[in-house]
C-alpha cells in the first residue's frame, strides 16, 4: 500500500516536473517573441515595480528570485545595458547596492505584461492534458493540506 502511494507521489511529482518544464519554455519562447525580454528580466522587472520605491537590495532581490549572486550580478549587468535597471549605492547598507526600475523598464514591462498574461492563459489552458491536470490537481491538493496542517500547528500555543 505505501509502495503504490510513493510511486503515485512520485508519478504526481514528475508530472509536475515536466509540466513545468514545458510551460516554462513556452512562456519564454512567447515573452521572448511579443517584447525581447527573457522570463528572468520579466521577473526582475515585476519585482521591482511592487517594491517601495521601485528598488530593492541586491541580496533580497536574488533572495526572491532564486538566483546566485554571480547570476544576479549577470542579470543586472544586461539589464543595465539595456537600459531597463540601474544599480546604485544603497543607503541603508554601505557595502551593498539596489536594482532601481528606469522609466524604460517600466515601460517594458507594461508593454509585456498583457502578453505574457495571456500566454500564461492559453498554456494553462491549451496545453495541459487531462492527466496533467489531475496530477497537478493532487499534488496541489496535498501541498495545500501539509500547508494547512503546519499553519494550524504553528498557531497553536505551545503547552507550558
Amino acid at each position: 500500500m505505501t509502495e503504490s502511494l510513493d510511486a503515485e507521489r512520485t508519478a504526481c511529482w514528475r508530472a509536475y516536473i515536466e509540466s513545468s518544464q514545458r510551460l516554462f519554455t513556452q512562456l519564454e519562447d512567447d515573452l521572448r517573441t511579443d517584447s525581447d525580454l527573457s522570463f528572468a528580466d520579466y521577473h526582475v522587472l515585476v519585482l521591482l515595480s511592487e517594491a517601495p520605491g521601485q528598488r530593492l537590495r541586491m541580496g533580497e532581490l536574488a533572495d526572491r528570485l532564486v538566483f546566485s549572486p554571480s547570476r544576479l550580478t549577470y542579470q543586472i549587468t544586461t539589464m543595465q545595458k539595456r537600459g531597463l535597471v540601474a544599480k546604485e549605492s544603497c543607503p541603508a547598507d554601505r557595502r551593498g547596492s539596489e536594482a532601481v526600475l528606469t522609466a524604460t523598464g517600466l515601460l517594458a514591462l507594461r508593454e509585456a505584461a498583457p502578453h505574457h498574461l495571456r500566454s500564461v492563459r492559453t498554456h494553462l489552458i491549451d496545453d495541459l492534458d487531462d492527466a496533467e491536470v489531475a496530477c497537478l490537481t493532487r499534488v496541489f491538493e496535498r501541498l495545500g493540506r501539509r500547508l494547512r496542517a503546519d499553519r494550524t500547528a504553528s498557531s497553536t500555543p505551545a503547552d507550558n
